[in-house]
């Protein structure tokens, strides 16, 4: 299994996955029946989630009802236990929208949700983050995760998140970080994709984020609280949710 999602993410076009991946997901739904782990997005119960990953796959990672990762179950609920946004009034814009997400984000009666990608088949609206089609002060909440390791500027695409965002709107952007790098590894003049995968973790990565990520952000205009509330959970609830134990919530305010 680890082998054939691997090549699967390796050589299916990401706009393909998006269309067809989770009619796939919900056969396989049967053979991970069980109650070890749950999904703090869809609230499904699993022997295991499933492995996913492009090289070397982890285990007990994809969600196969909702197509929730790691991350995303870390996400949902930190939005539960320390946000406003399963409560207030609030305008949302979700940059390269996560299947896990989107339905459950646009059902809520309390929100004005809008999802925006350069490419995704799944997005509303078609728009370059570095040139965000909207005026300045225009939302409360914006979520673009994954998404800076891939863009031409990063410093450019906070900016413009932090312009369209109302005075005490607040951020969530989320990217994969080395934590045992210090700064930000970009070098424009590597090619191979086999060496920028080695490199990037990723062939279409521009850069690899260090511990500098933050500070990145923070060049945008945002407030930038490193909040590890991951490491404040029990350990029963991180392994219930299969949660990135590692991983920091970067919570950007304007």
């Amino acid at each position: 299994m680890k082998q054939l999602i691997s090549f699967i993410l390796r050589n299916v076009p990401r706009p393909a996955l998006q269309r067809v991946s989770h009619y796939a997901m919900k056969v396989m739904m049967v053979f991970y029946r069980g109650n070890n782990v749950e999904c703090t997005v869809c609230s499904k119960h699993f022997r295991e989630f499933m492995p996913f990953g492009r090289t070397n796959p982890r285990p007990n990672a994809l969600c196969p009802n909702c197509l929730a990762l790691e991350r995303h179950r870390l996400m949902n609920l930190y939005l539960e236990r320390k946000t406003n946004f399963y409560r207030d009034k609030l305008k949302v814009l979700h940059v390269a929208p996560e299947y896990c997400f989107i339905d459950r984000f646009d059902k809520l009666p309390n929100l004005d949700y809008i999802t925006a990608d350069i490419e995704s088949p799944l997005a509303k609206v078609k728009m370059d983050i570095h040139q965000i089609p909207f005026p300045d002060n225009t939302f409360d909440v914006a979520f673009c995760n994954h998404v800076m390791e891939h863009v031409e500027d990063d410093v450019k695409a906070s900016s413009e998140l932090h312009r369209v965002l109302k005075p005490g709107g607040w951020a969530i952007i989320q990217s994969p970080i080395d934590y045992n790098r210090p700064t930000t590894f970009e070098d424009p003049t590597v090619t191979d994709p086999k060496e920028r995968e080695r490199l990037f973790w990723q062939s279409d990565h521009l850069r690899l984020f260090g511990r500098d990520y933050a500070q990145r952000l923070a060049k945008g205009g945002f407030t930038v609280i490193e909040d590890r509330f991951v490491f404040e959970l029990p350990r029963e609830e991180v392994k219930r949710f299969s949660l990135p134990a590692g991983e920091v919530i970067y919570l950007c305010k304007k």
